[in-house]
């Protein structure tokens, strides 16, 4: 159900301290008059590749995902020649966030012939993931919390396995002297590996009292739920789950009358969010970011350019969308100087040779994937990430590019 949410998780890579949250705003690289820049097309036969995104579910409808993906790819083909100088053609096929259906997709792409599949923010990441792992396709993630697909030769995630859940709340404790978070996570298996195994030794390790609260997806009043927080004494909690959920939890912290501070990941707040929470709340809450969008920046003008172009009526306020174009963008970003038989296993071997690369539409964000990252997780790119601080209004007023180190040779 929770179609909106990419969460990863991994053994202690030593990430649990974030850089000086004094870093420079993320601004990515200074873009050209037209940020879609020259025309450079894509000529022969073509590159198959597959997307799967979980579409509509009962939860949300993430189908636009998959247009923004379309989108992109007419983007690259007429701009950045393709992949390997060949016009890449996209399959997409959606889970409705069905496991079942998600392993499905897998073995449909397998089928088609494809080199390598992208999977963006989806509930059932893990299970479309499997058959793919197992058959030695390329696959290019957002982030999952399933360690097998972590740790796999042919899998590459974008998303720091650590950051956006762990590596932050602790950061901002640190900042606000905070001696205690809870964690309020809906109870999916997508979100609880990281809140669960992997939280509670980094946040002993940091010095900070950890405490967990699970709750079932779709609960309407958390009130019950809140007022643990405020038995357990804490002085933060961060928020896990799509915004529906973090609105009521939001609501019930309220009427507890909790006046610590609040964390999120960056699924929490949407124009729903906005509209249901007072703006005297969401005020100075720093929320992990895993697209900047919103503030003028060149990546958010560049994304916004591509789907004004190659698309029509895409809400470019929405995460996983733009999630959805780094995606693309960046796989073929490091498929860079490719040549010859393009097959899963000349795609495989040339994403790990890749030098360190921006990641388009990142805001600043550099990847590599040669493994080394974290050495434990060979299968991640990114170290550090995005953070955002929202106004009085909910809205994101900068991004911070926050622990994005070089990745060593």
């Amino acid at each position: 159900m929770v179609a909106g949410l990419a969460f990863v998780s991994a053994c202690d890579s030593g990430s649990d301290d974030t850089e000086d949250p004094a870093t420079p705003a993320a601004s990515g690289s200074a873009g050209a008059a037209d940020p879609l820049g020259p025309v450079d097309k894509a000529t022969g036969a073509p590159v198959k590749i597959g997307m799967i995104i979980d579409g509509a579910t009962p939860a949300l409808d993430s189908r636009p995902v998959g247009r923004v993906g379309e989108a992109t790819v007419k983007y690259l083909n007429e701009h950045k020649a393709g992949i390997g100088g060949r016009p890449i053609e996209l399959t997409v096929c959606e889970t409705q966030g069905d496991p079942g259906k998600a392993a499905d997709c897998g073995n449909q792409l397998i089928q088609k012939g494809v080199v390598a599949v992208l999977i963006g923010t989806s509930g059932v990441v893990d299970d479309a993931w499997k058959p793919l792992g197992e058959a030695k396709i390329p696959v290019m993630i957002y982030g999952s919390g399933d360690p097998a697909l972590l740790t796999s030769p042919t899998t590459f995630t974008l998303g720091n396995p650590t950051f956006s859940v762990i590596d932050l709340p602790i950061q901002v404790a640190k900042d606000e002297g905070n001696k205690k978070v809870t964690a309020v996570v809906i109870d999916v298996p997508a979100a609880l590996h990281s809140a669960q195994e992997v939280a509670p030794p980094l946040f002993e390790k940091a010095g900070i009292g950890y405490e967990l609260i699970r709750v079932a997806p779709g609960t309407a009043d958390m009130t019950p739920q809140m007022q643990q927080v405020v038995s357990n004494k804490s002085d933060e909690v961060f928020i896990i789950g799509n915004d529906s959920f973090c609105i009521s939890a939001m609501q019930g912290l309220k009427a507890v009358g909790f006046t610590g501070t609040i964390s999120a990941i960056s699924q929490c707040v949407t124009d729903a969010t906005r509209k249901s929470v007072p703006g005297a709340t969401l005020r100075g809450m720093v929320v992990s970011a895993t697209a900047p969008v919103g503030p003028d920046s060149p990546s958010m003008r560049l994304y916004q350019k591509v789907v004004d172009t190659y698309s029509t009526d895409i809400d470019t306020s929405v995460q996983d969308s733009m999630i959805a174009f780094m995606l693309t963008a960046g796989f073929q970003a490091s498929l860079d100087g490719i040549s010859g038989d393009i097959t899963p296993a000349t795609v495989a071997s040339t994403i790990k040779a890749m030098k360190e690369t921006e990641l388009p539409g990142g805001a600043g964000l550099k990847f590599r994937c040669n493994g080394k990252a974290d050495p434990a997780n060979p299968a991640v790119c990114v170290l550090g990430g995005l953070t955002t601080t929202l106004d009085d209004k909910g809205q994101p007023a900068e991004y911070k590019v926050l622990g994005n180190t070089p990745i060593a040779d």
